[in-house]
């Protein structure tokens, strides 16, 4: 389903994490993932103040915008409708769906650009329905194998199977997230996911190009 159509190409989405970039400069990092084709980039600083993540945001709106990537704003939708991102990212705890969804309608409301696109965080099949239902656009789903870049959450897994389960109950992208690797990626892909969502395994890569290039491969059609 994913790339194909209207349906959004979330086949790769980079988070973005300084500290996990550190000590190379993340802008570099991301030039380098969205040069070797990365989708989808989401800008994840919870540190930063809203004038910073803005300065960030607009940056990176630039640099997607270069590379015919989309842009997502990690939880802050005031930000990524001021920056005219292609989407947010919400949690369970972050801006109902059914409010983001009547908040961006009266932001854009004669806009004939793009659906402004809404992701939302879920590991319960039930949970990612009624989501769909409420408006959203794609599911994150996780943390499938684990994860270190997320406080609270720790070794904590879901597995495939559950991440399998998710994506049977909806028809928008299921996009795995949580300890996804170059060399575990084909498990997620063989569960169902449209896509990957991926931090440490392009933050911390000696070589970000082949770690993009290879985090695509199971969800990138052959040419025939």
């Amino acid at each position: 389903m994913t790339g194909h159509g209207d349906a959004p190409d979330l086949r790769l989405i980079v988070i973005t994490d300084a500290a996990l970039a550190a000590p190379r400069d993340l802008d570099e990092i991301v030039v380098a993932a969205l040069e070797a084709g990365a989708p989808a980039l989401q800008l994840r600083d919870k540190a930063a103040m809203p004038a910073e993540l803005y300065r960030q945001a607009v940056r990176y709106r630039e640099l997607t915008r270069r590379h015919g990537a989309l842009l997502f704003i990690n939880d802050r939708l005031d930000v990524a409708l001021a920056a005219h991102a292609d989407g947010v990212h919400l949690g369970p705890e972050d801006l109902p769906l059914s409010a983001a969804r009547r908040a961006v309608a009266a932001a854009r409301p004669h806009s004939r650009s793009a659906r402004f696109l809404i992701g939302f965080s879920t590991d319960d099949p039930a949970t990612a329905s009624a989501a769909e239902s409420a408006g959203a656009d794609y599911i994150g789903c996780g943390a499938v194998f684990g994860t270190t870049s997320k406080e609270g959450i720790g070794d904590e897994r879901i597995g495939t199977g559950r991440l399998a389960d998710v994506a049977s109950r909806v028809a928008i992208p299921v996009v795995g997230i949580g300890g996804i690797t170059p060399d575990n990626v084909d498990a997620v892909a063989d569960a169902g996911a449209d896509g990957v969502a991926g931090i440490g395994a392009v933050m911390t890569a000696p070589d970000v190009a082949a770690a993009v290039r290879r985090l695509l491969e199971p969800f990138t059609p052959r040419q025939q």
